[in-house]
């Protein structure tokens, strides 16, 4: 598939958060060629502001211009603004402020989905966010096109129904985002991949990553973003308020 005018036009990387010193937390901005706005995750809750320890350890820090609506406000936009929220999981770094959206549409794995509203008590604290009445879902079975140019690819192993993107930039060319799948460039090394403390099931891990590692040859993907890589974000990648074109 080729991109169209009304394909993704540009390609924008946020840091929302910083967790154990350096590594980042990110979220991610499309907008399309047609003017549509597609956020991925969303970061922490506003209530998380500061310095915390989680229930891992792990410390966080979230500086007031981290939030996702103060990285949005100064690219000029609203929360009204976002036309779809591409949901990964429902983690509380990437899920903490899906409820600030309410106009957007939601899609997230069906998988996925089940499994945190059957009451899965890894994503029940983050649940008040993710669970809003006022949220409008679309669930999606497996490898989805959104639209056309942003590519939706099933990579359980994290959790059930994790889900990576596939944007298709008209000058950089394809941009695998693996989110959580492959959460550093070290991880898609297949032959030495292994469950990380996060990961849910070593053996989904292991596919997701040859999936995704398969993907990438087989689409010429030009750059593949880890999910929490702090080497590749602080010395490789763009950061908003520049953009991937």
């Amino acid at each position: 598939m080729t991109t169209t005018n009304q394909g993704p036009k540009r390609l924008y990387l946020m840091q929302v958060a910083t967790m154990r010193a350096e590594v980042p937390v990110p979220a991610y901005l499309i907008q399309t060629g047609d003017g549509i706005n597609v956020l991925i995750d969303t970061g922490f809750p506003a209530s998380m502001i500061g310095t915390t320890t989680g229930s891992s350890g792990w410390s966080f820090v979230i500086n007031e211009s981290d939030h996702i609506i103060n990285q949005l406000a100064a690219l000029g936009l609203k929360p009204s603004d976002i036309n779809y929220l591409i949901c990964t999981h429902f983690d509380v770094d990437h899920a903490g402020s899906h409820d600030l959206f309410p106009d957007a549409e939601l899609i997230v794995q069906r998988q996925h989905y089940e499994v945190a509203k059957g009451g899965h008590k890894r994503f029940a604290r983050n649940r008040e966010h993710w669970d809003a009445p006022n949220l409008h879902y679309r669930l999606v079975d497996g490898d989805t096109e959104l639209l056309p140019g942003i590519e939706l690819i099933e990579t359980s192993g994290h959790v059930p129904g994790h889900q990576s993107v596939l944007v298709r930039l008209p000058e950089t060319g394809p941009v695998l985002l693996t989110i959580d799948a492959a959460p550093s460039q070290g991880t898609l090394d297949v032959e030495k991949r292994k469950k990380g403390p996060m990961d849910m099931d070593e053996a989904g891990v292991i596919a997701s990553t040859r999936k995704l590692v398969d993907l990438a040859k087989r689409e010429g993907v030009t750059l593949i973003v880890c999910g929490h890589d702090a080497n590749q974000w602080q010395n490789d990648l763009k950061k908003a308020p520049e953009f991937y074109v």
